[in-house]
């Protein structure tokens, strides 16, 4: 081994130094790069030996492991216990470990040499035999991500002290709690914040990891027991006169609690969301409300809507003259704002997709394929809408490509506010999380005069004709060659077509000359 050479490249070619040839990709010692292309260095180039070394690799997990003591193929369970009884000492145990040993690990003898492996390819694999209901790929709803991958990641295969088989409790510090394991949540609080007391009961008293259902509400989504405020009045009670006079004996206890409240940590005291209403922030419930009647709600004004516009006239005046109206605010304004509080910029009453969803079945429906545009399923329907109203077709916030660009164009450029800690795009009435861009590494299109993607010198507008300079000979935009909400496969290819030539030939029907295009439905 050089100076100059990898470790790691040394650990490959001892893998694969008897072999001759390779093709499969490329690793240059030298430069410290992988590419495609055939290996032919020496015994066997750089190309055979990767390819090799990382089919071992892989296979590695697979490969029996060598059983210290000879056993005859068949062992029996009361045999195995001879040695591994600490599987059945905890108090609670797996109950295939009834049915035997064999039911779950195969005992291979070659020669003199004993192997023990499982009887599928993998862990995940073999739990998914008996529990069939956990199986990702059939349930509808979100699914908690360790339960995808690898369910040894939660729980332990033979026996555990704790419930449900678990490696660790779900409740203490964040080395004892399993949950901690990968959630930080209440690990963090600021001075001035606020942590729920709830925490330290343990998780499982608020969420059931493995609930899930085909709606998404927050009772599927966050894997809770019950739904708010069915489960915070299980210890928080209504009759509670501290509880009412935080409340200004306003009616709370049918209330969703969680739009007011953080229910695990806030930078601010009492749990409260992040963002505020200014009366209520500023403790002038008198602005909106009278006092109750009959343990009634009684507004300032003789209606919601005639209220909202006593100081937000400027939203009424939009939603009256906007070209293209949004019929969803017509209504009162509480059909999608909280009054109070939200985790959201603009006080959404659920988040900033849901709130939408409601309405826009259609849209909702996309959300089965697997593959979803950032803004449309997460981060909110207003980052390319507008949702009071526009003058642009759909509501957009630009026409054309000058929608996408804003984001993934070379001139994007985010405004930060440093009085937030948010990002501001569309000239401020759009706001991101300090760390959307990197968080969701937002690509950035290496776009120059128009020109540039998917590949140098592609154009990404219309194409104009060069023998008439105001006549388009290829009308060409973003959503020619992709889809703004879903897709079935990366990329958000029209169609949900696969990224490849064929997808390309739907315009260049001429492969020896990729300038003659045809644009589909021409």
């Amino acid at each position: 081994m050089n100076a100059a050479e990898h470790p790691v490249h040394v650990v490959l070619r001892s893998v694969v130094d008897y072999f001759s040839f390779g093709v499969c990709v490329n690793v240059r010692p030298d430069r410290g790069w992988i590419g495609r292309g055939v290996g032919n260095a020496g015994i066997l180039g750089w190309g055979g030996k990767i390819c090799l070394a990382l089919m071992v690799l892989v296979t590695l997990p697979a490969m029996a492991a060598v059983h210290p003591v000879p056993l005859d193929k068949n062992t029996d369970a009361k045999q195995c216990l001879e040695c591994h009884d600490d599987k059945t000492k905890h108090k609670f145990v797996h109950s295939a470990l009834a049915t035997g040993c064999l039911s779950c690990h195969e005992v291979r003898v070659n020669k003199d040499v004993t192997r023990v492996k499982l009887i599928t390819a993998s862990a995940n694999g073999l739990c998914l035999t008996c529990h069939t209901d956990k199986k990702a790929a059939e349930i509808k709803g979100t699914v908690h991500p360790p339960a995808v991958r690898d369910c040894l990641m939660c729980h332990d295969p033979h026996s555990s002290d704790n419930k449900a088989l678990l490696v660790k409790p779900e409740s203490g510090d964040e080395k004892e709690n399993l949950c901690l394991s990968c959630h930080k949540t209440g690990l963090h609080v600021p001075e001035k914040g606020s942590r729920h007391a709830a925490l330290e009961a343990g998780c499982d008293t608020c969420h059931t990891t493995h609930k899930t259902g085909a709606e998404p509400t927050q009772e599927n989504r966050f894997h809770l027991t019950k739904v708010a405020p069915a489960l915070c009045v299980d210890c928080h009670d209504v009759k509670d006169a501290g509880l009412q006079k935080a409340h200004q004996n306003q009616p709370f206890g049918t209330a969703n609690c969680v739009q007011c409240h953080n229910p695990h940590q806030s930078d601010a005291p009492k749990l409260m969301a992040k963002f505020l209403h200014v009366p209520f922030a500023g403790n002038s419930c008198e602005t909106c409300h009278l006092a109750t009647k009959d343990g009634k709600v009684v507004l300032a004004q003789k209606d919601v809507k005639t209220l909202c516009v006593t100081c937000h006239d400027d939203k009424a005046k939009l939603i009256d003259s906007a070209k293209v109206p949004h019929a969803g605010a017509m209504g009162d304004c509480t059909d999608c704002h909280n009054p109070h509080a939200s985790s959201e910029p603009g006080l959404p009453k659920t988040d900033g997709v849901t709130i939408c969803l409601g309405c826009h079945t259609d849209i909702d429906d996309l959300r089965k394929k697997s593959v979803h545009h950032q803004p449309a399923f997460t981060q909110g329907c207003g980052t390319c809408h507008t949702p009071h109203g526009g003058d642009n077709e759909h509501l957009l916030r630009a026409k054309g490509n000058a929608l996408c660009l804003e984001c993934h164009g070379p001139d994007s450029a985010a405004e930060k506010d440093e009085a937030t800690h948010l990002l501001t795009i569309f000239n401020g009435q759009v706001k991101l999380p300090e760390d959307y861009y990197k968080t969701n590494r937002v690509p950035i299109l290496p776009l120059r005069y128009g020109l540039g993607h998917p590949v140098e010198y592609h154009p990404v507008s219309d194409v104009m004709d060069p023998t008439n300079q105001s006549k388009v000979k290829t009308p060409l935009s973003c959503l020619s060659c992709h889809q703004s909400h879903a897709s079935a496969r990366p990329g958000l290819l029209m169609n949900d077509q696969i990224n490849n030539t064929a997808f390309c030939d739907n315009c260049h029907k001429n492969r020896i000359n990729m300038k003659d295009t045809n644009f589909p439905g021409k």
